[in-house]
């Protein structure tokens, strides 16, 4: 019998709980012997990463199997488009350092390098962007290896949800064997059994974020937390972000980040939402890092509210701002739905002045809702609304675009209150190292 070893490509049996099971092909990256069955580790090629999985012999084609080129690399594709190969050397907040088992803040070796739901999470918009070499994404991953290229934590149990990681992220070894890892939902402190959880409980007396709250409406409330002043917990988040966002790596330096935590309140405190990062500094204008809604309230609206309080800071703090590219494939569905969304507002909103069309400028627009100028232009053309007319450029609304503008924001539920923020933004540039 032949024998299938990691490298080999063949179909695999793919079963689909929305459509019909199917067989693409698949890259076997890992093989194991678990009670004398054999289970393989397959990548499905242009399929995202999440879908990974082991699966038995009996679902593998054994008449269409490719053996391995010789000194052929294995594949890094995650099958998204417009996104980049990943590698061990990216990172989730901080500057480059390569993935470690175990937090160790004070190991600084530099790597070479070169985060929201369905609603949406963030591949690239068609927008240049070079790679950065400090911040929370890294798109550079050509030097991914099989370690990091495989899910490694089966369970995550975080309040009353259960989680099912969909990407690596680097818990310490000896935790990645149990069935389930369980976190304090406040403090985020990963502990290896339900005993030891329920023993930190009695302990640990946050039933929040730490940070300050600078905004409550309802039960949605944002909590900012100094990646310098609570490093246990921006690490803890990162870890845990980590495993929900593949073109990011995990850095333990969060010192030059801040984290905008959303929560929803009961009479138990304050649960995670969502969150995302920001640099303190950042040259480039970026007003996010990483952003993620946690996938129980993922497609429920909270993806746009974190991009509407990004911009809401940014609007504070009198910039324009643009996420940090590249984005994931829900991420770049989320914002670009997000900025459709608010240029259209502003479009819809406009008044004929002594009978003559309306008139905005691309700068006004950008002004008015902190959307960087590039991601203004990117988006009205994405809509097609630009057309050249008798020597001047001019945006057309077609009835389709307005029906469906009117239709989406009809359901667009949560919304950003600006009355309802409390937030004075610092210069860190006078305040040395953070």
């Amino acid at each position: 019998m032949v024998e299938v070893v990691e490298g080999c490509r063949l179909p695999v049996l793919r079963k689909n709980q929305e459509h019909e099971d199917e067989w693409p092909l698949a890259e076997i990256l890992s093989v194991k012997e678990v009670s004398g069955r054999k289970l393989y580790y397959v990548h499905y090629i242009d399929f995202n990463k999440r879908l990974d999985e082991w699966v038995t012999a009996d679902r593998l084609d054994m008449k269409k199997l490719q053996f391995p080129k010789k000194d052929a690399k294995p594949s890094t594709k995650n099958g998204l488009p417009g996104s980049r190969p990943s590698s061990p050397e990216r990172e989730v907040n901080g500057t480059a350092r390569r993935l470690v088992p175990t937090p160790q803040p004070g190991r600084k070796r530099k790597a070479p390098c070169s985060g929201p739901d369905e609603d949406s999470q963030d591949s690239s918009d068609g927008i240049p962007s070079a790679p950065r070499m400090t911040g929370s994404l890294v798109s550079d991953r050509s030097h991914d290896d099989i370690v990091t290229r495989m899910k490694n934590i089966e369970c995550i149990e975080l309040g009353r949800h259960r989680l099912k990681p969909w990407y690596f992220s680097p818990y310490p070894q000896e935790l990645t064997a149990l069935p389930i890892l369980y976190l304090c939902e406040f403090c985020l402190k990963y502990l290896k059994s339900l005993k030891c959880l329920q023993r930190h409980l009695t302990k640990c007396n946050l039933r929040h974020p730490p940070g300050n709250e600078i905004y409550r409406k309802g039960t949605i409330s944002f909590f900012e937390i100094d990646g310098r002043k609570n490093k246990n917990y921006s690490q803890n988040l990162c870890l845990l972000a980590k495993c929900f966002l593949d073109h990011k790596t995990l850095y333990y330096d969060t010192d030059p980040f801040l984290f905008y935590v959303m929560t929803e309140y009961d009479f138990k405190g304050f649960h995670i939402v969502g969150y995302f990062s920001k640099e303190k500094e950042s040259t480039e204008d970026y007003n996010v890092a990483c952003i993620l809604t946690l996938p129980p309230y993922q497609r429920r609206g909270y993806g746009k509210l974190l991009i509407e309080f990004s911009y809401e800071l940014s609007k504070v703090e009198g910039k324009t701002g643009t996420p940090e590219k590249p984005l994931s494939d829900l991420g770049l569905l989320s914002y670009r739905s997000y900025w459709s969304q608010t240029i259209l507002e502003i479009l819809m909103d406009l008044k004929p002045d002594n009978g003559e069309r309306p008139q905005i400028t691309i700068n006004e627009i950008s002004e008015l809702t902190s959307v960087k100028k590039e991601d203004v232009i990117s988006t009205l053309q994405y809509l097609n609304l630009i057309n050249y007319y008798k020597g001047q450029y001019i945006l057309t609304l077609s009835e389709d675009i307005v029906d469906g503008h009117e239709k989406a924001m009809q359901k667009r539920h949560l919304r950003i209150d600006p009355k309802c923020l409390h937030f004075t933004p610092k210069d860190w540039s006078k305040r040395g190292k953070w």
